[in-house]
C-alpha cells in the first residue's frame, strides 16, 4: 500500500507540475515540445498499470527529459475494453504525437492498424510478429518496436510448478486470451508439456467475468484440479476475479507475473514488466533524437521473477517445496 502511494505521489510530481513551468522556461529550451502518446490496457485506477507508467516517466527523467518543460504526455486507459482501445488509438493519433507508448497486445496491434506512420514503442506484447505488429524481431520493418512479454517455452514451466508445488494436480484449466495469438501459442505449450508432466490441459476462455465464473466453478467440481493463468491483458484486467475463485475453489494457481501474487495469488514466474517500462523509455528517447521503430530490434525479457504468497499456500493446505523457497526472488508472508 504504500508503495503504491508514492508511485502516486512520483505521477502527480511529474505530470501534474507540467502546468506550473512557465512559457519561458518552454522556450529556453530551443526546441518544440515533443509529444508522447501513451496506451495503457489498464484501468486508470490499477495499480499494476501505475507502477509501469511511473517506471516509464521515471526512465525519460532520468534521460534528460522533463514532463511540462520539453515533454508532453497524453494518456488514455482502456481498462482492456476491446472498442475503448480502439477509440483511444484514433485519438492519440490523431493528437500527431512524435511516437506513442503502448502496454499489452490489444493496444499495440490497434495501434498498427490505425496509423502506419507514427512511430511506435509497445510493451507486453508476447507475440508480436503473430500479433502483425512487426515483421520480425530482429528487422521490425515497419512503424513499430518494442519488447516481448515472454516466450512460449516459459508457459511449460509454469505447468512444471504447479505440479511441484502441488503435485497431486492431474488436471490444469488454462486461462488464456483466444482472441490473440499468444494466448493459442502458450496453451499450446502447455498442452503439448501436460502428457509428460501426468496432467491434462483444459482451455479457458477470459472474455469476460461471467465466462471466467462458470468455467472455474465447472472446473473446480472434480478434485485434483489447478490453474494456470497466462499473460494477457484479459487475465491483468481480472485477475481480482481469478485470484478471490482460485482462494473460493481451493485451487492452487500459477500466474504470469508478480502483481498477481501481491494481490494474493499463489505463485507466479514471469518478466519484471515494470522495469520493461522502464527500458522503454530509452527507445523513446531514441525515437526522439531521429532513430526510427524499424530500425530497432525488438528485445526480449532480461529480468524474470518467481514470486511466492506463504499466506496463500498455508489457506489452500499446502507446504512448498524448500526446492522452490530457495528458487524465489520474493516470498509475501
Amino acid at each position: 500500500m504504500a508503495s503504491h502511494i508514492e508511485r502516486r505521489k512520483f505521477l502527480a510530481t511529474l505530470l501534474g507540475g507540467a502546468a506550473a513551468w512557465p512559457v519561458a522556461a518552454r522556450a529556453q529550451q530551443g526546441e518544440r515540445m515533443r509529444r508522447i502518446g501513451v496506451l495503457a490496457g489498464q484501468a486508470a485506477n490499477d495499480s499494476n498499470g501505475q507502477a509501469r507508467l511511473a517506471a516509464f516517466l521515471q526512465g525519460l527523467q532520468e534521460l534528460g527529459w522533463s514532463v511540462g518543460r520539453d515533454v508532453q504526455i497524453d494518456i488514455r486507459w482502456t481498462g482492456g475494453n476491446a472498442d475503448d482501445t480502439r477509440k483511444y488509438a484514433a485519438e492519440l493519433v490523431a493528437l500527431a504525437p512524435d511516437v506513442i507508448l503502448s502496454s499489452g497486445t490489444p493496444a499495440g496491434t490497434a495501434l498498427v492498424q490505425t496509423t502506419r506512420t507514427v512511430p511506435i514503442v509497445f510493451t507486453s506484447v508476447a507475440d508480436p510478429v503473430g500479433a502483425g505488429v512487426v515483421d520480425s524481431p530482429s528487422r521490425p520493418g515497419g512503424n513499430a518496436t518494442g519488447f516481448i512479454s515472454l516466450e512460449y517455452g516459459l508457459a511449460a514451466k509454469w505447468l512444471e510448478l504447479l505440479k511441484e508445488i502441488a503435485p497431486r494436480t492431474a488436471r490444469a484449466a488454462v486461462l488464456r486470451d483466444s482472441a490473440i495469438t499468444a494466448g493459442i501459442g502458450q496453451f499450446a505449450a502447455i498442452q503439448t508439456a501436460a502428457p509428460s508432466l501426468g496432467t491434462e490441459a483444459t482451455p479457458v476462455n477470459v472474455r469476460d467475468a461471467a465466462e471466467i465464473e462458470r468455467a472455474i466453478v465447472a472446473f473446480a467440481r472434480t478434485p485434483n484440479g489447478g490453474l494456470i493463468v497466462t499473460g494477457s491483458s484479459l487475465t491483468t484486467f481480472h485477475r481480482d476475479l481469478i485470484i478471490t475463485l482460485a482462494a473460493r475453489h481451493k485451487l492452487p494457481a500459477v500466474y504470469s507475473n508478480r502483481f498477481f501474487i501481491v494481490d494474493g495469488g499463489l505463485i507466479c514466474y514471469g518478466p519484471d514488466l515494470v522495469d520493461q517500462h522502464r527500458r522503454a523509455a530509452a527507445y523513446v528517447d531514441r525515437i526522439l533524437k531521429g532513430e526510427k521503430p524499424a530500425d530497432l530490434p525488438v528485445q526480449a525479457p532480461t529480468t524474470y521473477e518467481l514470486v511466492i504468497n506463504l499466506k496463500t499456500a498455508k489457506a489452500l493446505g499446502l507446504d512448498v517445496p524448500t526446492s522452490v523457497l530457495a528458487r524465489a526472488d520474493e516470498v509475501i508472508e
